[in-house]
């Protein structure tokens, strides 16, 4: 059996709850689910699901962060996103159980896929608060975020996002000089763009943390929520690639980007490559230096 017995009983109580007549396991496979965290597909007589497993100190309060954001992000109109089932702990191992969305990559349009994700995601942007942040804190990758309540976006960006990252990042660092550019550029950044409302953003919105499934149609997985500036979840996709021309194009007709943001790209991008010096090392600390000297 790939999962403990205490476990593998927990999970059979749950799926039960979700679905009475629904609780045979017949089988359970490991599956890729990222760095974080084990994944496995579990299959029952009437459905599957997607199972996450860890057993780090943080992973409950991570899975229950990641459920919020699943059903924030589903009660957008037009936006899809897993249901999530139960989060829960079996002897010191944490879970999070959650739809199967079967995946269809093959005899699927990708233009019309990456046209899909581009309105879903302006659907998403569209939806808006009155403060950037969110009302509790959550995680990007395995690294806490803090999304304090604040009333204007640059210092939001500065405290929540770039000094919370920088201070983390303290111990990879061996002198003040990075710290002392981004004060530089914390004194100029709000002349840097123009004002966006705060939209709500997926906030880890690069090529893995979507799907298309059946059929043909995309979902969003694994999301950082809060609101922001919605170019940080655009500039995000063109960190690491896997978002089209269409995306882009599709984006733009449904919700038309100011002008400019093409040039504040590696602005809003210092924020996740500095998760990834936090995350992975200092490998990253050249691609942070070679942006952040763009703006200063």
């Amino acid at each position: 059996m790939v999962l403990s017995q205490s476990l593998f009983q927990t999970l059979v109580a749950a799926i039960k709850d979700s679905s009475p007549h629904d609780f045979t396991i017949q089988s359970i496979v490991p599956v890729s689910g990222g760095d974080i965290n084990r994944a496995y597909r579990i299959q029952t007589p009437s459905a599957a699901y997607f199972l996450k497993v860890n057993n780090t100190p943080d992973a409950n309060r991570m899975f229950l962060a990641e459920s919020d954001g699943l059903a924030l992000i589903r009660r957008v109109p037009g936006v899809r996103a897993p249901r999530t089932f139960t989060v829960g702990q079996a002897h010191g191992e944490a879970f999070l159980l959650m739809e199967w969305l079967a995946t269809a990559y093959n005899d699927v349009n990708e233009d019309t896929a990456q046209e899909l994700l581009g309105r879903m995601v302006a659907s998403l942007h569209r939806k808006q608060s009155a403060s950037y942040g969110l009302d509790h804190g959550n995680f990007i990758g395995r690294l806490p975020q803090s999304n304090a309540v604040a009333g204007d976006w640059t210092a939001f960006f500065i405290h929540q996002r770039l000094q919370a990252q920088l201070d983390m990042a303290k111990p990879h660092l061996t002198d003040s000089h990075l710290q002392k550019q981004f004060d530089q550029l914390f004194a100029k950044l709000a002349s840097l763009y123009p004002y966006e409302p705060p939209s709500l953003l997926h906030g880890d919105l690069w090529g893995g943390n979507y799907l298309i499934t059946e059929p043909g149609k995309p979902a969003l997985i694994d999301p950082a929520v809060y609101y922001g500036n919605r170019e940080m979840d655009i500039a995000m996709t063109r960190l690491f690639g896997g978002f089209s021309g269409r995306f882009y194009a599709a984006y733009h007709e449904a919700y038309p980007l100011q002008p400019g943001w093409r040039d504040r790209v590696d602005l809003w991008n210092l924020y996740p490559l500095l998760v990834h010096l936090n995350l992975f090392g200092t490998s990253y600390l050249d691609a942070v230096q070679r942006r952040l000297k763009k703006y200063l």
